[in-house]
């Protein structure tokens, strides 16, 4: 069973800190890291949540594998996902734990932005 999903294609994910009072509580670690989000276009989100259901449910863990801006492989746990349809296709929402080293934070108060360009596909 795959251990990780991949981003194949697209850009580096945006990621997004969590606000929700659930999703913070999925960061209980001694590690300096926070819980972030990221959305992601997909053709398969109900078979990558399944895929997620599981690793876990089997005790193991699952991966986010994606390139950074300067192309370098990176991964990052997944601490929960949900896929969603959208009228321009499926879309999955994956929780993550990050290390704070290995990001960069940007805040967009921007309300009339479109993020349709910020979503990858998945394999």
């Amino acid at each position: 069973m795959e251990d990780k999903i991949t981003i194949i294609e697209g850009p580096t994910p945006v990621f997004e800190p969590v606000q929700d009072g659930w999703a913070l509580g999925l960061n209980e670690t001694r590690e300096f890291s926070i819980t972030a989000l990221t959305r992601l276009r997909t053709f398969n989100g109900p078979a990558l949540v399944q895929r997620c259901y599981q690793r876990w449910s089997q005790r193991e863990s699952i991966t986010l594998h994606y390139r950074d801006e300067a192309g370098l492989e990176l991964s990052a746990p997944i601490l929960a996902a949900r896929s969603i349809d959208t009228d321009d296709g499926q879309v999955l929402l994956l929780w993550l734990h990050l290390q704070r080293d290995n990001m960069e934070l940007e805040i967009n108060n921007d309300d009339d932005s479109s993020e349709d360009d910020d979503f990858d596909i998945l394999e």
